[in-house]
């Protein structure tokens, strides 16, 4: 192939992936089994909140980004880490990892399993390939460790709990679950009102937790039945883009002391970083594309699942805000939540671009097609 053809049909593929990207965001916003939007549970003199939110092609992303091919060791020193953010379908997604094919023996009836590499147990050693709630636990690096928390903390308990030979390097591959930022924050609300306050999350950075000064709780003892107005009204309540929070480095911010750095200053960091974080994770899903999702995780990492993802049409948040959520309350969850609305376009459009470019792989042999 001469030079002059070789960048012709550089810039042909170029074109396809470009057209591929629009052609799928438009199937997304008007196919409703492809992506179920907030407004199909709102009545119609709310939808017109959401028409800012149609996702536009804002940037092309390079092949270095959109190409994911791992081929994940089970066997040998690789470890997949789950950064689980509340209410983004993680425990689903931890639920599918256990039941890799030959991946975690699991006790019935519990949360817990055991992830040890294959064949490592016969041979004395006890060296676990999953970090993840369900295989070391929440009391390895803390309830819903963050990004933060969970590069400084899983290195040194991996080398501190295992038997494996530790002169060897071990390959960590991050891998989380992003969802729509509206439907997670209602969805947080109302798993707050049924009790949870995630009291016992460590939130470490730069080697402390934050003072009670530096990060007040915004309840006593618990939460129930907590109207959405005060849970929205909590200045610290970390509901609030919580996404972008858990996906940033927040050693970049001073951590959870606020008088570090003015407020917007402060968030176009945090934002910053929770999207390149995000573009290097081995892998992200999104919750509301679950089979999508799916096909990237296998082609990214070379292992199939035993069980097909279920995409769920509607979800108890969106069905709660049909009826409890006014106009008002909902705009003002927009505000509370710009940071991860940002982050989340980010996200889809770089979803998008590397689902249709991994589909090319497949097409052409597992060959990048130019």
């Amino acid at each position: 192939m001469t030079s002059g053809t070789s960048i012709s049909y550089k810039f042909y593929i170029f074109v396809v992936v470009l057209l591929a990207t629009a052609l799928f965001l438009f199937y997304d916003v008007y196919n409703s089994e492809m992506y179920e939007c907030l407004t199909a549970t709102y009545s119609s003199s709310n939808i017109a909140l959401m028409n800012d939110r149609k996702p536009k092609v804002s940037r092309l992303f390079g092949v270095k980004t959109l190409d994911r091919d791992f081929q994940f060791d089970m066997e040998g020193n690789d470890v997949m880490v789950v950064l689980h953010i509340q209410k983004t379908g993680g425990s689903t997604f931890e639920r599918h990892l256990v039941k890799l094919e030959h991946a975690c023996k699991c006790i019935q009836g519990t949360k817990r399993c055991d992830c040890s590499r294959p064949g490592a147990i016969k041979k004395g050693k006890r060296d676990v390939w999953l970090f993840s709630r369900y295989s070391t636990g929440w009391s390895s690096c803390g309830v819903h460790a963050d990004w933060t928390e969970l590069t400084s903390c899983v290195p040194k308990y991996m080398a501190k709990k295992n038997v494996g030979d530790a002169r060897k390097k071990r390959r960590y591959f991050y891998v989380t679950m992003v969802r729509n930022p509206i439907n997670r924050y209602i969805s947080e609300w109302k798993h707050v009102q049924r009790g949870a306050t995630w009291n016992t999350s460590r939130h470490m950075c730069d080697g402390r937790s934050p003072t009670d000064k530096e990060l007040p709780k915004c309840y006593k003892e618990e939460w129930l039945d907590v109207p959405l107005d005060e849970f929205m009204n909590c200045k610290y309540n970390l509901a609030n883009n919580r996404q972008t929070r858990m996906l940033a480095d927040l050693s970049l911010v001073g951590c959870y002391n606020l008088s570090k750095m003015p407020d917007e200053e402060r968030k176009q960091v945090m934002l910053r970083s929770a999207k390149r974080n995000l573009r290097r994770l081995a892998f992200f899903g999104l919750t509301e594309y679950q089979l999508e999702s799916q096909f990237l995780f296998e082609e990214t990492f070379k292992l199939n699942f035993q069980i097909p993802f279920e995409q769920m049409n509607n979800t108890k948040a969106e069905l709660a805000s049909a009826t409890a959520v006014t106009p008002l309350q909902y705009e003002r969850i927009k505000q509370l939540n710009s940071l991860d609305i940002d982050l989340y376009t980010f996200a889809r459009t770089l979803f998008i671009q590397r689902k249709a470019l991994m589909e090319a792989k497949k097409n052409n042999n597992g060959m990048l097609p130019f």
